[in-house]
């Protein structure tokens, strides 16, 4: 081969990464194991449910879907079809505090008596208000069925379902903090404090400049 093809090559080669490296996936997705106990009517109930956490970005927002792959709970009785209805709650971490509420319908097929009750996929829309890396753990976890209201606790305290690179909208970034205007030597006077206080401090020292100033004119 040519040096001319070989150089050729080297270029072609050195280009084409930097593509590989841009076409990297921005979020980390991982099946956790959940301990959800649960406060149910008729006492204490749990089991481990491996929990997976999906987002799809839709315009300024996500859609986020929250899926079980094992029951959580059991009921006493049977639960007829379309008698449960489950939501829960993802918490956020990183960038962001606080929690996403999402919501699933209810259950399309009878559930049998002390049968583990399979919670059916949840979604609801996170809309980032920061930019940067952002957590979903799962959270707590309620089922209302006949009347009753159950709810299940992460107990073991579980790591993030899923990390993503978010970019709120505007940028969501926070203004750099401004620095007094600098005008001599009451730069240093920590009593300043803002802008208002120095712009007062001007004011009265070209007062007392004035008054000085009329003093020496009629002595």
């Amino acid at each position: 081969m040519s040096y001319r093809k070989r150089a050729a090559c080297a270029l072609a080669a050195a280009m084409a990464a930097p593509v590989v490296l841009m076409a990297a996936p921005a979020a980390q997705a991982t099946v956790v194991d959940v301990d959800y106990q649960c406060k149910t009517p008729i006492g204490p109930k749990g089991a481990v449910s491996p929990i997976d956490i999906k987002a799809v970005k839709s315009g300024d927002a996500y859609k986020l879907t929250m899926s079980f792959k094992k029951g959580v709970s059991s009921s006493p009785v049977e639960l007829g079809k379309g008698a449960m209805n489950p939501s829960a709650v993802i918490e956020l971490g990183g960038a962001e505090t606080g929690n996403v509420p999402v919501s699933g319908p209810p259950n399309a097929a009878a559930i049998p008596a002390e049968t583990p009750i399979k919670i059916s996929d949840l979604s609801g829309t996170y809309t980032p208000k920061k930019s940067g890396k952002v957590t979903f753990t799962a959270g707590v976890l309620t089922i209302k069925a006949l009347g009753t209201t159950t709810t299940c606790t992460p107990k073991n305290s579980p790591g993030p379902s899923l990390e993503l690179d978010v970019t709120a909208a505007g940028g969501g970034t926070a203004p750099p903090a401004s620095e007094l205007p600098k005008t001599g030597p009451l730069d240093s006077a920590t009593a300043l404090g803002t802008l208002g206080g120095t712009v007062l401090l001007t004011g009265a020292a070209g007062v007392l400049w004035l008054t000085r100033r009329g003093g020496r004119t009629t002595g």
